[in-house]
Formats: C-alpha cells, structure tokens, sequence
C-alpha cells in the first residue's frame, strides 16, 4: 500500500502485532471496509502493508478457501500490481488482514487533487494499470473497485522514467464472502467508479474493471469528476447516459474512452486490447484552441525537481544522479578540430605533416644532381659513339693539291723547291 505523510492518533491497532508476527507501526489510510497499516514482517524483518478489516467484512476465516485464494493472488507476479504476501485471521483482535507489499511513494488520488495530468503521465497509468488488470482477468479475477486512490505510484529506477503505476487491493472480493458483505449491507467498489452493471446489481465481470479505468483516466486528464454528487445520484446517472468527454482530449483519445466507458459491457474492449492501444495515444497536451493545457507533472509529484527547467542557470547546474532530473540537450561538439587549419598558426599535426613534405622534398633535390650527370654523360657517350661510327663507315679521299701558279725568276725557282720539300716530306 501507500506511505502517508500524517498518522491518525488513537487508533486502537497501532502497535498492535497480528498473528504474533506482523507489528502495526502506523496509520496509513482509512476506508469503509478496512483500514491500512505500515508494519513489519517480524519473522522476515520486512516491511509491509497491513490492511485489517472492519468487523462487518468477515469471511477470511475458512482456513481452507484463505489459503488457496492466497496461494492465487500471491502467484500475480507483475509490475503494475502490489503483492500478496499473507492473509489470515487474528484471533486475538476478531480480525481478518492481509499482508501485502509496502509501496513508497503517493496514491493518484493524492496527485489528482492538484490537477489534472498531462497526456503523457495519463497515458502511462492507463497502460500500467490496463496491463496488471489483464494479468488478473486472464486468471480469473475481477477487482471491482479500480479507483484512484487503489493506484500507486511508486518512484522508479530509470533516468527516463520517474514513476511506476501500482494496481493494489485486487482480489479482495474472493477473499470476503460475498454473501456475508451483501448481509452487511456493503457494496464491494466505490460509487464513483461503479459500472452500470454493478449499479444494476449484475455480477461484475472483466468488462467492469475496462469501465472504472476509463473513468480513473478521464478525471485523471480533465481533472474532474466523471459523475459528481452523492453516491446515489452518482451511481445511478451513469445508468441513462454517458460520460462527458471533452473533444479538446483529442480524437484518440475520445474514441478509446468512450469504448471504454460504454454502457453495454460487451462494447467495451478487453484490458489488453486498451495496454495497446494506450501506447499508440498522442501524448501531446493541447486544447480546442491549440493550446497548450495547463497540467501538472507527476515527476513534480513523486520527488522534487532536482534542476533548473526554465532555462535559468540550468546549464550550470549538476546533473543529479537519482534517475529524476530532466532530459538536457547537450551542446553541439566543436568541429573547429575538422575545420582546414590557418596558414599563420597551424595545428601541431599539421606541422609535422609539413616537415615530413620537407624532408621528403630535401631528399628528391639530393637525388637530382647525380641523376643529371648521369644523363649527360650518357647523352655524350652516345653523341662520340655516333661521330666514330660516321667517320669509320665514310671513303677515305685523297685530295690532290691544285698546283701553284708559276712565278718567274729566282722566286719562282725557289718556291718550286718549297712545295717540293713540303709534298716529299
């Protein structure tokens, strides 16, 4: 069950200890068929919840049909629905009790009394709850009395998730006679929550638990009372007409609550059919008009903000590490790592780069010059080898010099001698 902020004084089962082995530490909560205590498990040192009923509910104390009812409603093991650990009859006190698992955090009745939730929170509890409804009709069950105050929200574990919708008190009416409750004159459900079936007086069956969450969710997004006013007149209106729901809901919505809360019980869809369709819902809050709908957060609800969401020095504040804060958008990476660096500062990869390309440049010039020398010589190599092959492979010529031209007197005596001398030697 849920934890109270207030204790009720003088309450005569405080410090009481049931079946010598569950001590009542505190007043949780109070209804018209029990009341709700925070205790421990003294065998298993364990907290839990305690809820012992009132005088006129009893009907626990056949031990045979106790045990194999607990025995079905303690195998439920799902996250939307509150454990049972024990049911029993004290003897001591007259009265009968069940044990079941301790939920930390607040019931929704405690947050719709701060308004109406926005489509996002509604459409995870719709989900939640639908989904542990289905657990237990497929089991046979019909809890009867779905209503806010019977879901608990429990803070979560994950970053992107702050709550978790708890489904307590089912299986209830199997554990009472019904017999003995109707002698009481009491009604098993709440009239505010009650299916037109129920108000009738027909068995209740799965398609009850589809109505009363159809209404938990419509006052859970309006803020508002599906059926106000004294139980009578709030039970019986809902036998000539329908609930009001608003078109500003928007179309999905107005269509799967008005499924769900239809008068016939063979018109409403299964609890599973509704888990689905809650998660296909518009999850954004708006009104007629456009607008964005004032709501309350649950997060706001269940554990204080840990951080700036307006913007006002968000950015310098810590990130919390307790699973609450919100999502932060972070900051762009800088890519001025990736951008072409300047010619007057380059970045130290860039410097050595050019290095690299310097020595490499360095080395090409020292291979140049001897590259060069060779080629010419080769070139000049070449060039001789084609001169000798020419001379060698050209006639040889034997040129017959032109005589002189005769010249009179000792002179030209002389000069004969010469030319002799020169073509003998």
């Amino acid at each position: 069950m849920t934890t109270s902020p207030h204790g009720v004084l003088g309450d005569s089962f405080a410090g009481a200890t049931l079946d010598d082995r569950y001590r009542l530490d505190g007043l949780i909560g109070r209804g018209g068929m029990a009341s709700v205590y925070r205790g421990v498990d003294l065998s298993l040192g364990r907290p839990v919840a305690v809820k012992v009923f009132a005088e006129a509910a009893e009907g626990i104390d056949d031990a045979e049909r106790r045990r194999s009812e607990t025995a079905l409603l303690a195998s439920l093991s799902h996250h939307a629905l509150v454990r049972l650990y024990d049911a029993s009859h004290d003897r001591a006190t007259g009265r009968e009790f069940l044990v079941m698992e301790l939920v930390e955090g607040h019931d929704l009745r405690e947050t719709l009394r701060l308004g109406a939730l926005g489509p996002a929170d509604a459409a995870d509890i719709l989900a939640d709850v639908a989904e542990g409804l289905h657990v237990i009709h497929e089991r046979g069950i019909v809890h009867r009395d779905v209503k806010p105050a019977n879901v608990l929200l429990e803070s979560a574990h994950l970053p992107s998730r702050t709550w978790n919708a708890k489904l307590a008190d089912f299986g209830i009416a199997r554990l009472i006679d019904d017999a003995r409750i109707t002698r009481a004159g009491l009604l098993v459900g709440t009239p505010g929550y009650l299916s037109p079936e129920q108000v009738s007086g027909r068995p209740p069956t799965p398609a009850a638990d589809v109505y009363a969450l159809g209404l938990l969710v419509l006052e859970s997004r309006t803020g508002e009372t599906p059926f106000p006013g004294p139980a009578a007149e709030a039970a019986s209106a809902r036998l000539v007409r329908d609930p009001d729901i608003p078109e500003s809901l928007g179309s999905d919505w107005v269509t799967l609550l008005r499924a769900m809360t239809s008068r016939a019980p063979s018109d409403r869809p299964s609890a599973l059919d509704v888990a689905v369709a809650a998660a296909q819902l518009d999850r954004t809050a708006h009104d007629a008009a456009g607008a964005t709908a004032p709501t309350i957060a649950i997060a706001d609800v269940v554990a204080a903000p840990t951080m700036a969401v307006d913007g006002s020095a968000a950015s310098d504040a810590p990130v919390p590490d307790d699973g609450t804060a919100a999502t932060r958008v972070l900051p762009a990476p800088d890519r001025s790592f990736f951008a072409a660096p300047a010619a007057a500062s380059p970045q130290p990869e860039t410097r050595a780069r050019t290095r690299e390309r310097e020595r490499s440049a360095d080395g090409e010039r020292r291979w140049v010059r001897p590259t060069i020398a060779i080629a010419l010589l080769v070139a000049i190599g070449v060039v001789v080898f084609l001169l000798l092959q020419s001379a060698l492979s050209s006639p040889t010529t034997t040129s017959t010099p032109e005589p002189l031209p005769s010249v009179p007197g000792d002179l030209g005596v002389h000069l004969e001698q010469l030319d002799e001398a020169v073509s003998g030697g």
